[in-house]
């Protein structure tokens, strides 16, 4: 089913097929910020990453998107050693090729990363124009058409993972108090008409630990979810398991855009969730009242779209 612009932007759920070209109309008559989101992609082009990148390239350009967020897991499986370590070019600079993905790269760390030199990751936001990671967590505001804002809060959520602590997931001496001390400042002092988290992790998910993989993650529900619902935050977003989803809690809408490389066969969805193994990735369109996203595969298959209301 090819959906047209008043389909996709009225639609609230949907499954079917649309091409990248037919986004475009949308954002154009929703006078939206358009962007990507893509997560636990960092294979050196194998696992399909590169055909999900070639697809996010066409959607970029469909969008006219103005940058992409990383959910982390950005280089598998061990992170990266340094600014020069050859999985910058094998698995980032010569795999998101397309010139509409040379726009800024809004990054966070994931699991795999802190099996490596974070430092060098926050590092090479000075070595490369489009890599951006000025911190562990910090926040970033856009300008939408018409003027309002939108506060994004990009949070670090491997050192609330208490599993990794004595692991290979180095996250020792990360201060979680103090993160969840800036988050909740931050989110009180914000003006901005959305706010929105990112993480790693999941918080909630689609999908019953009954399949032995820890899906929810009880250490988030117990201490970064409540900051969520103080806050009225709208949308988190994260990657962190490897496909796609969308679930609705406590007014909570939580997507995971974790297909950019490997995934696997998820189990049928659960609290009535949509759930895909898919390869692919999440695009966003933003305007002051309405967020309109879209769970894409790497053949350009719309299988899941939703609008939020700030409200």
């Amino acid at each position: 089913m090819q959906l047209s612009r008043r389909q996709f932007v009225s639609t609230t759920a949907v499954t079917g097929a649309t091409l990248a070209t037919e986004i475009k109309p949308a954002v154009a008559a929703s006078a939206s910020l358009p962007f990507i989101i893509v997560g636990d992609w960092g294979r050196r082009g194998h696992h399909d990453q590169r055909n999900v990148a070639v697809e996010m390239g066409k959607i970029a350009a469909a969008m006219d998107s103005r940058f992409t967020i990383s959910v982390g897991d950005n280089f598998y499986e061990n992170g990266v050693e340094s600014v020069d370590d050859p999985q910058w070019q094998s698995s980032f600079e010569e795999v998101y090729t397309a010139p509409t993905l040379f726009t800024p790269w809004k990054v966070i760390l994931g699991n795999h990363d802190y099996r490596g030199n974070v430092q060098a990751q926050l590092d090479y936001s000075r070595k490369s124009p489009r890599w951006t990671l000025p911190a562990r967590y910090y926040t970033d505001t856009q300008t939408l058409p018409g003027g309002a804002k939108a506060d994004f809060f990009y949070v670090d959520t491997s050192p609330f993972i208490r599993k990794y602590y004595g692991s290979r997931v180095n996250v020792v001496g990360q201060d979680t108090d103090a993160q969840l001390a800036w988050l909740d400042r931050a989110l009180t002092e914000s003006t901005a008409q959305w706010k929105i988290v990112v993480g790693h992790h999941p918080i909630y998910t689609a999908l019953s630990d009954d399949d032995g993989y820890e899906h929810d993650q009880p250490d988030l529900i117990a201490r970064l979810n409540p900051l969520l619902l103080k806050h009225n935050i709208r949308i988190y977003i994260c990657g962190h398991d490897h496909c796609l989803q969308s679930v609705k809690m406590d007014g909570i809408t939580y997507v995971v855009s974790g297909a950019g490389s490997e995934t696997y066969r998820p189990a049928a969805p659960i609290r009535g969730g949509f759930v895909s193994g898919s390869h692919g990735f999440m695009v966003v369109n933003l305007s002051a009242a309405r967020l309109e996203y879209a769970l894409v595969d790497m053949h350009g298959n719309t299988l899941f779209m939703e609008a939020i209301t700030n409200a």
